[in-house]
């Protein structure tokens, strides 16, 4: 039996595929301008999953798709640098938005090279990934991935709205992280269903399994954020706290609790007045009402929400790695 996680044996199907998309990558991040060179290979050198490319190869895979291989940039190849470029954009000026000090275990590109690099890189990622999708031609691909740029952004938006704000309701917490992050999973799946003219029934199925896995991958990032090793993340532990965003955990933590535990959360989270002992005592009121396992629980009720909307598509490997990955997303430590 393959001893491989699961990511790595997706990356290992898809290698040819993953090549020449990381070499797409490389080659459309290039600039005359200087500046821009250099901020692409900061992020390069920084590596990723890929995860949301990935996920756009493996789909347009699953439905069937194939190409010549004197095809320099095959459909799903070019669709799924667009969406990477689109990712890490929206990494770029998240990173200036919230004053990160780290991405991916390394300086994040505002330490390196100022907020405003970092937010022109990412409006050229932005411009290049549209450049992309022009190439492409297709006015549904475009629809797709332009809704989930725009998505995205009322996604970060609503989560300024309702930071510091304990009254937030699990609802509207939903609302942020389908905007923030599972929106772009669904666009990811769906246009490699439409590189490979498959049916509409087909296009939905795997939007549902994009949009069901990015809903589970924001609430394990959360989960995260008060229980992994720094290390092991790549990003400082306890940022969301810090700032007083508005978690799955936060708000288990702040049902749960009694009138005292009530007047710690408002004072660290509403009125972010916090201390250096805060945060472990954060820790500890959210491993006293089990905060992180309910986390953890719903993030494998939408992981499984994600396998039950392909069931219908052909048994064999790649099929097996779609329902692999989603459990994988919610038992991993970074």
């Amino acid at each position: 039996m393959d001893k491989k996680e699961p990511l790595q044996r997706l990356l290992d199907y898809l290698d040819e595929d993953m090549t020449l998309c990381n070499r797409v990558i490389m080659d459309r991040m290039q600039s005359s301008v200087e500046l821009v060179s250099q901020l692409a290979a900061h992020l390069i050198v920084a590596g990723g999953k890929r995860l949301r490319p990935l996920l756009t190869l493996a789909s347009a895979r699953l439905c069937g798709y194939e190409y010549s291989p004197d095809d320099v940039m095959p459909r799903h190849v070019r669709l799924a640098t667009c969406i990477e470029f689109l990712h890490t954009a929206t990494l770029l000026h998240d990173d200036v938005v919230d004053e990160s000090l780290l991405r991916r275990g390394a300086e994040s590109a505002n330490v390196v090279f100022g907020n405003a690099a970092s937010v022109l890189g990412g409006d050229f990622l932005f411009s290049r990934a549209f450049q992309i999708m022009t190439e492409d031609g297709s006015l549904e691909v475009m629809r797709i991935i332009s809704q989930a740029s725009a998505t995205i952004a009322e996604g970060e938006l609503l989560q300024m709205t309702i930071q510091n704000d304990l009254s937030t309701s699990i609802v509207r917490y939903y609302e942020v992280i389908y905007g923030k992050t599972a929106a772009l999973f669904a666009a990811s799946c769906r246009v490699g269903a439409i590189v490979a003219e498959r049916s509409l029934k087909e296009e939905e199925a795997l939007e549902a399994y994009g949009l069901n896995l990015g809903m589970a991958f924001q609430l394990v990032d959360d989960a995260l954020d008060y229980s992994a090793n720094q290390e092991e993340l790549g990003k400082t532990v306890g940022d969301d706290f810090r700032e007083g965003k508005i978690t799955y955990p936060i708000l288990i933590a702040y049902q749960q609790a009694d009138a005292e535990e009530k007047k710690f959360w408002e004072r660290v989270i509403e009125a972010c007045d916090q201390n250096e002992d805060d945060l472990k005592h954060a820790l500890f009121l959210i491993h006293k009402h089990q905060a992180l396992e309910a986390t953890l629980q719903e993030a494998m009720n939408f992981a499984n929400k994600a396998c039950d909307a392909i069931r219908f598509f052909p048994e064999g490997e790649l099929h097996s790695l779609f329902e692999d990955i989603a459990r994988y997303t919610v038992n991993r430590h970074f």
